[in-house]
């Protein structure tokens, strides 16, 4: 599908949120090999898109021990009370990107709106550190919870495990890993993740468009996660071959003009055909990434919304 095409079915406050981030980005192309310019753009562009966020009860940062050294964490707490339920949230940025910084706004909204504890976590980023780092941090985080939660003021027997885009595809990586674990997650939130499918029918409508995520982006997303070679083939990386039975409810998000929609729809109906109980929401006009906008896209702040309830109703 052509650039026009997309265009033509975009909300009009999806299309004007992206005439904002090409004024905020002055002209800068995308261009992989300079992976510390492309790190510091995305920085200052969400510092725009993060303002305006709610005030909490409470932000303060901490870090926990995991194999490659500390884990620094951000924890948003929306009131005092004690024995606060807790979403571990991941960020996006294709593994290469991001921090807690970049996703502070979707998470105070998420702590708002759900009542939760959000633990935003700082994973080591790709391609300095490969699969499956991220998810052993992220396990370390689960084991930390489970240990320290009650003296942070955190009930480890209601946590969620969610995140956005990468964030969401560790999200689901970590849960199928640790299925042995004493301490299961109670709830996924999974907006639009990269669960597996190596081609599909949305990435070949929309994964040319320059004006959102691309076939070029991914692929260098995927070599600098896990490069390539027979670790493609793990379930943790290519979670919709995984026995799905037994997981914890899911809330997924799909957007419809992202690459990655057939994964997050695929998922869904795998879920389905093996009993576990799930809500699917897709949001039409929107591009991949698009709860970033909640300041200016109000369908980005319903999905927000629509996150927190699957949270207030699983914990």
């Amino acid at each position: 599908m052509s650039a026009r095409s997309v265009e033509a079915r975009l909300d009009p406050a999806m299309r004007a949120a992206l005439a904002e981030t090409a004024r905020l980005q002055g002209g800068r192309k995308i261009d992989w090999n300079d992976l510390p310019a492309m790190r510091k753009g995305y920085e200052a562009e969400r510092r725009y898109w993060n303002g305006g966020g709610p005030e909490l009860a409470r932000i303060h940062d901490l870090a926990v021990a995991g194999p490659e050294g500390p884990i620094p964490l951000r924890c948003y707490r929306p009131t005092a009370a004690p024995a606060l339920p807790a979403l571990v949230y991941l960020h996006g940025g294709g593994y290469v990107l991001g921090s807690i910084a970049t996703h502070d706004r979707v998470m105070r909204l998420l702590a708002e709106k759900s009542g939760a504890a959000v633990l935003g976590v700082e994973y080591r980023l790709a391609p300095e550190h490969r699969f499956p780092v991220q998810l052993e941090e992220t396990a370390a985080v689960l084991d930390w919870l489970a240990r320290e939660g009650p003296a942070q003021g955190l009930d480890p027997s209601r946590f969620a495990l969610g995140g956005d885009s990468a964030g969401a595809h560790l999200a689901l990586g970590t849960t199928l890993m640790r299925r042995a674990a004493p301490a299961q997650p109670k709830a996924l939130i999974l907006y639009y993740g990269a669960f597996g499918l190596a081609d599909s029918r949305s990435m070949r409508l929309f994964g040319r468009n320059a004006a959102g995520l691309t076939r070029a982006d991914m692929d260098f997303f995927y070599a600098s996660y896990h490069g390539d070679g027979p670790r493609r083939a793990d379930p943790r990386l290519d979670c919709l071959s995984a026995d799905l039975a037994g997981l914890p409810p899911a809330f997924i998000l799909a957007a419809e003009l992202d690459p990655l929609l057939d994964d997050s729809l695929t998922l869904a109906a795998l879920l389905e055909e093996a009993g576990v109980a799930h809500r699917l929401r897709r949001y039409d006009g929107v591009l991949h990434g698009f709860i970033h906008y909640s300041r200016a896209v109000p369908l980005a702040m319903r999905a927000l919304d629509e996150g927190a309830a699957a949270l207030r109703d699983w914990l």
